[in-house]
């Protein structure tokens, strides 16, 4: 148990972006001791001048520069996008520049290098390969934290958009294909069989469709925005049957002959609108609009309402906006926009999404 606590807290401050200063305070210890030892000529041998400070400054410097052009520029522009061999020939160019510039450093300052006699060839060949070789690996270490940092991220995303979307569906099954609601269509069917047969055979139809989609389609990642649009028209449609005043109207405006888009996203708004429309001005009505312009879908569920009690904002389809935006978020993102709207006879939900 205390051992999964702190693995916990190790994830939480190196992932959490409230631990984001903490964590760059950190990098900065930790480069510290890793060129701190510039004062040293021997372990027990500190060296104060202004030459040796002048050094180990430009060298804190150069660590920082390789460090943070790696992560802010090289990671997410060639490695996040999966570029790996021009990666790491970035990597190996940088790295060669950096050595360049420390080459420099030591030069000027001359006083940094701890031996003062002419070293032998193969002394600078070992000198500059060993170097190379620990500002690769520095590098490296770097690169795999951020991959590490991307991965746990991937993963918890994931999982946290597997358990919105089991939440998503197992309520929608709960509060709308439901027993009761199963029960009304099957038993208006089975009243119209002998009185009308062909509204009864529709009915059963429209439900096997309805079904067919909740077991089946439901359940991949993504679906055709046209099949989610038969699947609310048979909705609606059933709803029309059992209600004795009620009217809808589905509008298309673009191409959505290819566009895909997660299952069940738009019955939550669909079925709210139905359940908490008025009668009291006119017939109750929900009219739903997809509008597709370049890579934008823009849905709008409109329905007749009242300024009651009945119309609660903070509820939608049993589910609470809370967790449909939670679900959205992590689809899509910060690429949606989500905004409802009531006046005093009706009330809108239009949905923007990028795609």
């Amino acid at each position: 148990m205390g051992s999964r606590f702190s693995i916990s807290n190790v994830a939480s401050f190196l992932f959490d972006d409230k631990y984001r200063i903490w964590r760059h305070v950190v990098l900065q210890f930790v480069i510290l001791m890793i060129t701190i030892g510039n004062f040293f000529d021997a372990p027990d041998k500190l060296n104060l001048s202004w030459n040796r400070f002048y050094g180990w400054l430009g060298f804190y410097m150069l660590m920082n520069v390789m460090v943070y052009f790696n992560a802010y520029v090289l990671y997410p522009r060639l490695l996040a996008k999966n570029k790996i061999f021009l990666y790491i020939i970035a990597v190996i160019v940088f790295t060669l520049f950096s050595m360049f510039i420390m080459m420099i450093l030591q030069e000027y300052f001359y006083d940094i290098a701890v031996i003062h006699h002419e070293p032998s060839a193969i002394a600078i060949f070992l000198s500059i390969a060993s170097s190379l070789l620990v500002f690769l690996l520095f590098l490296g270490g770097i690169s795999a934290l951020l991959l590490f940092k991307h991965w746990m991220i991937s993963s918890r995303r994931i999982n946290d958009l597997r358990s919105a979307t089991s939440q998503s569906e197992l309520s929608f099954l709960k509060s709308q294909i439901n027993p009761h609601f199963l029960f009304n269509m099957l038993n208006n069917a089975n009243i119209l069989v002998e009185e009308d047969p062909d509204m009864a055979s529709f009915i059963l139809v429209k439900l096997d469709d309805l079904l067919r989609y909740q077991l089946n389609d439901s359940v991949q990642d993504k679906v055709f925005l046209k099949a989610d649009i038969e699947f609310l028209t048979n909705f609606l449609e059933l709803e029309k049957i059992r209600k004795d005043s009620f009217e809808y109207e589905i509008d298309i405006k673009g191409d959505i002959s290819i566009i895909q888009v997660p299952p069940l996203l738009f019955i939550p708004f669909v079925e709210n609108a139905v359940k908490h429309n008025s009668d009291t001005i006119g017939i109750p009505y929900v009219s739903l609009s997809f509008n597709i312009q370049e890579n934008i879908l823009t849905f709008t569920c409109e329905n007749s309402a009242t300024k009651t009690p009945l119309t609660n904002k903070k509820k939608i389809g049993g589910l609470g906006l809370t967790n449909i935006k939670r679900r959205l978020d992590l689809l899509f993102e910060n690429n949606y926009s989500l905004q409802q709207n009531l006046t005093d006879n009706k009330y809108s939900v239009i949905l923007q999404l990028t795609l």
